[in-house]
């Protein structure tokens, strides 16, 4: 591991919340002006939507409705942020598959800006449960952009994943239709549809850094599923600043944009920086070979063989521009909609391959 490799690891193990030193630089993002803007993020309690969050309340805004569907976080969310000015935001537990709680919500707040972050992402997960993927991350995410597009909503930023690039899981496969009805439906739209797709969060909830933590704490092995695996990653503090900053354009040339994460990490990288940050007295882990997961790569990519990166004015947001040899394909949303519970997971998985 060179030292460039190593101190990339410890700025974003610090920026990690991990290892709670160098913390002050965690207050040095950006304050944002959306005061004529009613703001919906849904998601509001998991990753990336309670990264926005934080953001946001230390923002200008006219509204801010958080939305999740998961009870303890949102509480969790509502227990953080109880200092702050409560006067303009609302917490809602509602399920965005739910279309009537959903046009209620709409006609409630009118929202002029929606950040989408809810989803289902963990990839093994999904795998093994992929109707809850087509439920939300591709209907859940229709209903939603089409609510949007009714109700005239300015801006609808739809967050994504570099695991829809070349998708081989279900839960990639799910995240690039969603990515490609964004674009469908931001052609004949008022709405500004944009997409935002990047890597790993860098130490967020069920990421492979906290389970390595516990793990080397514990005494127990390190799992790795291969020594050869790489990863792109992004801090939540910055892939969060970054978002806002992208809502915050006047004008959008592309609609699909990703964030800059540097070159792709090893994880065997990432474990051997982790050891070093533990007293000696620990006994070092044994490191064990698990093999890749259903539905994992050995290495994730930010673009396709059919896209290309423009560069913005800010060089740490990039453009993803589609080549004239693409195509995208027309999504049969009955037959998505037919997909039930009973489904076979192998039908399922050859139902959503076809439209991407």
């Amino acid at each position: 591991m060179n030292t460039e490799t190593a101190n990339r690891i410890d700025n974003m193990l610090y920026d990690s919340g991990l290892f709670p030193l160098k913390s002050e630089k965690l207050n040095q993002l950006g304050s944002f002006d959306f005061s004529d803007d009613i703001i919906l993020v849904t998601g509001a309690a998991g990753t990336i939507g309670s990264g926005l969050t934080r953001l946001l309340v230390n923002s200008k805004y006219r509204k801010l409705i958080l939305v999740d569907v998961a009870e303890s976080p949102l509480y969790e969310l509502i227990k953080e942020l109880e200092f702050e000015d409560f006067n303009h935001v609302d917490f809602i537990l509602l399920d965005v598959t739910d279309e009537k709680s959903l046009k209620h919500l709409f006609k409630t707040y009118n929202p002029t800006i929606i950040f989408h972050a809810a989803a289902y992402k963990h990839v093994p997960i999904m795998e093994s449960n992929p109707y809850k993927a087509v439920e939300l991350n591709i209907l859940g995410t229709k209903l939603l952009a089409d609510l949007a597009n009714q109700s005239n909503v300015k801006k609808f930023v739809f967050i994504s994943t570099d695991k829809a690039v070349n998708p081989i899981g279900i839960m990639g496969i799910s995240k690039r239709i969603g990515e490609n009805y964004m674009h469908f439906i931001n052609k004949n739209s008022t709405t500004h549809f944009i997409t935002t797709r990047f890597g790993n969060i860098f130490g967020s909830n069920g990421s492979i850094i906290p389970l390595f933590k516990r793990q080397i704490e514990f005494g127990k092995p390190i799992t790795i599923t291969d020594k050869s695996i790489t990863r792109l990653f992004i801090s939540k503090q910055k892939a969060c600043n970054l978002i806002l900053k992208l809502a915050s354009k006047k004008n959008f040339d592309y609609d699909l944009y990703t964030l800059n994460m540097g070159f792709p990490i090893k994880i065997i990288d990432i474990i051997e920086r982790l050891i070093s940050f533990y007293d000696i007295i620990l006994k070092t882990p044994e490191i064990r070979i698990i093999g890749l997961r259903p539905g994992e790569k050995l290495y994730e990519d930010i673009i396709s063989e059919n896209e290309s990166l423009v560069t913005t004015n800010d060089i740490d947001i990039l453009a993803i521009k589609k080549l004239n040899s693409f195509s995208y394909k027309n999504i049969d949303f009955i037959e998505l909609k037919n997909i039930s519970p009973n489904t076979p997971h192998h039908e399922i998985k050859n139902i959503l391959s076809k439209y991407i």
